[in-house]
């Protein structure tokens, strides 16, 4: 009888496949690292997860953040910051979720309307890869221009979804 060899560990939709995502992609560990990728961008969107590498909703976001971080590298660069690494912003930004997603451009922090009344961040793992890069090229267009709030292209409000 023959044996056939295991596969490989990694299946999609697991989580070693999300947690390999995460480790694809640049972390800062101190808060002096965070200003610094904040400061030092003169030319591209700076985005940062804070969060877990282990939560579950992460894992999910850091996903979509690595599948798309080739196809915008050209103007914007993306980091993640674990919030009990680096405590130092969770007050001044309010970290209490278990993502968030926040924008930079040029040292000022890009707000957006995404109908959700909270302009400062996206609080929630993103399922859609297009509609990521939609909202990314939407803050880097409107920052462009000098704009400090972008509307999103498309209204996250849940009003109609009961």
């Amino acid at each position: 009888l023959k044996v056939p060899s295991p596969s490989p560990i990694v299946v999609v939709g697991s989580a070693w496949t999300f947690a390999a995502m995460s480790f694809m992609l640049p972390h800062l560990h101190s808060g002096w690292a965070v200003d610094q990728a904040i400061l030092s961008e003169e030319e591209r969107l700076v985005c940062i997860r804070f969060g877990h590498d282990y939560d579950p909703e992460c894992m999910k976001m850091d996903e979509i953040l690595y599948s798309v971080a080739e196809e915008i590298k050209s103007f914007t660069i993306i980091y993640l910051v674990d919030v009990k690494e680096v405590p130092d912003f969770n007050t001044m930004y309010e970290l209490y979720d278990p993502v968030t997603v926040m924008f930079f451009f040029r040292n000022k922090h890009m707000m957006i309307d995404l109908g959700t009344g909270n302009n400062n961040k996206v609080n929630w793992a993103m399922n859609d890869k297009q509609e990521f890069i939609d909202i990314l090229e939407t803050i880097y267009r409107g920052a462009r221009k000098g704009r400090g709030l972008v509307i999103s292209p498309k209204d996250y409000c849940t009003k109609y979804r009961y």
